[in-house]
């Protein structure tokens, strides 16, 4: 269903004020041919109206020759800001960034966040972001799952289909994805509510079992049939089961990359207004899947890059896994049985 502008941009200014804008902050709007033109519109309306100071940056799109998708996160880190400097400084020299393009994995966004610039990305298209606008108890819910899984140095996850998966934390930090980017230097999602870290290096071991009904991003698509992945020393080795498996195979081979096979974030959805349905109706171009992502209780399991949390990895190949019906603990400690989020870990403190 269509968006009224007017919502979008009273969305935009409720983001934005979580986000801690103020009057006279330097904002940049960075776009490409591809950015969707109602956000961008909206986006404008909004940082005028609570007096910021906009810088608008249209740089054009990459890896078109490259990619097997249109879709955004289909292949990362290669971003237009390489060698451009003028285009990186003025990143850097502003209070907020707001990421139309996805500069996700990249190195000039690390640059840009180490400069102090806190930046928002939001490519998804106006229906998505509004009806998972974040709200201060989304924030509230994903910092006290981030503290939770920053203490832990184990987690486990088993699944009735088979997954058990195992590996030790607390060598890369804690992502959290709470829809607004409040701290200098910070870097968020809107729309996400989800909170995901990688293991430590060499440490992941088991199997992981991708049922019917799980999906597979960048795809975009159900599995129809089983999926048995062995991870072994914090690298797929082993692909096994019907088409699905052979289609997964064929793809992460396209790319000659051993690193594609490392196992990169490991975490779970909290977004309560995310569906695991709602991937059938859209068109897959429209979306990069972010209710995938963030559904309550998913676990979200990744592979490829893992230079966004400090490692050496920049593969292009980047997998999102999240599988329904789940257990996964954290020192033994239960923080979703079967799917669900356990009673009282989105409140423990």
């Amino acid at each position: 269903m269509a968006i009224s502008n007017v919502d979008l941009v009273a969305a935009w200014q409720d983001v934005l004020t979580l986000s801690k804008l103020t009057a006279g902050e330097q904002v940049s709007l960075l776009i490409s041919d591809d950015s969707n033109r109602q956000v961008i519109e909206t986006a404008r309306i909004a940082i005028g109206q609570m007096g910021a100071i906009l810088t608008i940056l249209t740089l054009p799109p990459l890896n078109g020759d490259v990619a097997l998708s249109r879709d955004k996160s289909g292949f990362v880190g290669k971003t237009p800001l390489a060698g451009n400097r003028t285009a990186l400084a003025a990143l850097k020299a502003s209070d907020l960034v707001i990421d139309t393009m996805l500069l996700l994995f990249s190195p000039e966004q690390a640059e840009i966040l180490q400069a102090g610039a806190r930046m928002l990305l939001a490519v998804e298209p106006p229906e998505i972001m509004l009806r998972m606008k974040p709200t201060a108890e989304d924030g509230h819910r994903a910092t006290v799952a981030a503290t939770l899984l920053g203490r832990a140095r184990v987690m486990t996850v088993t699944s009735p289909a088979g997954t058990d998966f195992r590996c030790d934390l607390g060598q890369y930090p804690v992502l959290r994805q709470k829809g607004y980017v409040d701290e200098p230097g910070g870097w968020d999602h809107w729309p996400s509510c989800l909170v995901a870290t990688w293991p430590n290096e060499g440490s992941a071991e088991g199997i992981l079992v991708i049922d019917t009904g799980d999906i597979l991003l960048p795809f975009k698509r159900y599995a129809r049939d089983p999926v048995r992945l062995s991870v072994e020393s914090g690298f797929i080795r082993r692909i096994e089961g019907g088409f699905e498996a052979e289609y997964l195979r064929s793809y992460m081979e396209s790319f000659h990359d051993p690193d594609a096979y490392a196992m990169a974030h490991v975490g779970w959805g909290l977004h309560d207004r995310a569906h695991w349905t709602t991937l059938g109706l859209y068109d897959r171009e429209a979306t990069i899947g972010m209710d995938a992502r963030s559904f309550a209780g998913n676990f979200l399991w990744s592979s490829g890059p893992n230079n966004e949390a400090g490692g050496s990895r920049d593969t292009p190949c980047h997998m999102d896994i999240p599988l329904r019906g789940c257990s996964v603990s954290l020192d033994g400690e239960p923080v979703t049985v079967r799917g669900r989020l356990v009673a009282g870990t989105e409140t423990k403190s």
